[in-house]
């Protein structure tokens, strides 16, 4: 039997998802496949790479291309805090032999202070012409140019934008083909795996940044992939056991004593159509929309012969339901055959039932 096609008001939820899902992996697959390759594969080269000859530290000198290690004894200029960065960060300019100058972006903590260093000679290892490593006194810094473990911010940025990726294309799928599935605008079949895939993506992310090999990484993220898999099948029958049939709130009317102004909009159509401007405002016997926050003008009564039914979640058949705040609730209502929804949070909703009266079982 053919799938339907999604109704037209969930189109836009349907596209806009899908298309950020897609250029999500696309994005990860390029990170993993071409730049986290790319570094594995400078990170292999320079592992591999052996110290230069004399007559090569010699003859290439002056060269950038060089694929062996270039130890050589350099004269530090000076050393500037780098403030564009958190933590010990600084650059390091040197003077090497000839009188060639360098740059290196180091980070660490070292026992002098960086102003102290000037006129220090050090030992600088270059690498395809440029500073690898620099050999102190007190101990050895690598530059942020050592390619040595600088594969896992491509690896995490991969593996966390692609399970990111997930959660809208998930969100997509469901509005296209499940949505009939259950009429909440926000069903846990929708939010339980968007959760999972958020939470696989920023544990991903993490395990990248800390372990040591890109498999080691790989192996830990099939095993966080498990325990979500498992962790989401788990709350999935709790929540299935746990939904009831019927999604009605129960609020008891509270009968404001004076005027109280609160966000809110009434929808329906004819008359309903406008929205009332965003704010109602509840009264011993009277509920009134207005668009000033502060309930002082352009007040329009609701019409006496409107009738709460019931408190309800939002449906995402509800009219404007894109607009609703996320803790909004629903009264279901009606006025003679035309059927209306009042819009607010349920801590207003008691005000708005006192305000129109008890709720009725609808015929």
């Amino acid at each position: 039997m053919p799938v339907p096609p999604p109704p037209r008001r969930n189109r836009p939820s349907v596209w806009g998802p899908a298309t950020i899902g897609c250029v999500l992996l696309l994005s990860a697959a390029w990170l993993l496949l071409v730049s986290t390759r790319g570094a594995l594969h400078e990170e292999r080269d320079f592992r591999a790479a052996l110290a230069c000859t004399t007559t090569q530290t010699d003859s290439d000198s002056n060269s950038n291309s060089d694929d062996c290690l270039r130890t050589v004894t350099a004269r530090i200029d000076r050393a500037e805090r780098d403030t564009k960065h958190k933590g010990a960060s600084y650059w390091l300019y040197v003077t090497e032999p000839g009188g060639k100058k360098d740059s290196a972006w180091i980070s660490g903590h070292t026992p002098d202070s960086p102003t102290a260093w000037a006129g220090t000679h050090v030992k600088v290892t270059l690498w395809r012409g440029e500073i690898r490593y620099v050999d102190f006194p007190a101990g050895r810094l690598s530059t942020h140019a050592d390619p040595r473990g600088s594969y896992r911010p491509r690896l995490a940025a991969a593996l966390g934008i692609g399970f990111f990726g997930l959660a809208p294309l998930w969100a997509a799928y469901w509005w296209a083909r499940r949505s009939m599935v259950s009429p909440l605008r926000a069903p846990w079949q929708l939010g339980l795996p968007m959760t999972g895939a958020l939470t696989l993506a920023a544990t991903s992310a993490v395990v990248a940044l800390v372990t040591h090999g890109i498999w080691t990484a790989l192996e830990y993220v099939a095993v966080a992939a498990g325990v979500v898999l498992l962790g989401c099948a788990v709350a999935a029958l709790v929540l299935r056991r746990r939904q009831k049939a019927d999604d009605t709130i129960e609020v008891t009317p509270s009968v404001p004593t004076s005027e109280q102004c609160f966000p809110g909009s009434v929808f329906g159509e004819g008359r309903y159509s406008a929205g009332g401007g965003g704010y109602l405002i509840a009264a011993p016997g009277l509920l009134l929309t207005t668009p000033d926050p502060t309930g002082a003008f352009a007040r329009r009564p609701v019409p006496a012969t409107l009738i709460p039914v019931r408190v309800r979640p939002p449906y995402w058949t509800d009219p404007n339901c894109g607009d609703y705040a996320a803790e909004s609730v629903v009264i279901e209502c009606r006025d003679g055959e035309m059927q209306v929804v009042i819009v607010t949070k349920k801590e207003n909703v008691g005000w708005v039932l006192g305000a129109l009266g008890s709720v009725t079982t609808a015929p």
